[in-house]
């Protein structure tokens, strides 16, 4: 294994953790891997809502696609998750119960419109065995159509250059 092999995991529902995941894979030059659930979510966000509210979100471990790296290959994993009712994506829950990170980095961001909430404790609490790194909180407008940034693309890039 090389030393500190990194490899960027995320999940993405509107495509903002999907930029800043490629952004950082870009500039990193490692690899990445998109979580993609096996039941896709709708297309439509007000019924992924209905849906997610419903379902107590909080514990929901949907079922992922079954992924097509070794994770024993790295050293560190960069997570990125959007952020739903507070806390980390349901998919990226799933990633993280069923796959062991121990002994590894983990250097979590979360892609959300303001509210933070316990994203990076649950990622914590869901990875014991990891040192997890402090997480980079990227906020974009509230209008998930719409690319853009609140938080700046330097603050950014200074957590990367740190990664």
């Amino acid at each position: 294994m090389e030393n500190n092999k990194k490899l960027v995991v995320y999940y993405s529902y509107t495509g903002h953790t999907k930029m800043i995941a490629e952004s950082i894979q870009k500039k990193l030059g490692c690899d990445i891997l998109e979580i993609k659930p096996v039941k896709p979510y709708s297309t439509d966000y007000q019924t992924v809502v209905d849906e997610e509210q419903n379902n107590e979100s909080l514990n929901k471990t949907p079922e992922i696609q079954k992924i097509d790296k070794n994770l024993r290959d790295y050293d560190e994993i960069i997570i990125g998750s959007p952020v739903w009712w507070y806390t980390i994506a349901p998919v990226i829950r799933t990633f993280l119960k069923e796959n062991d990170l121990s002994g590894k980095v983990i250097a979590p961001f979360a892609t959300n419109a303001g509210w933070l909430g316990q994203t990076f404790q649950e990622i914590k609490r869901l990875c014991p065995s990891s040192k997890v790194e402090k997480g980079m909180d990227i906020v974009f407008t509230s209008d998930y159509h719409e690319n853009q940034l609140v938080t700046s693309p330097d603050e950014i890039d200074n957590w990367i250059n740190k990664l």
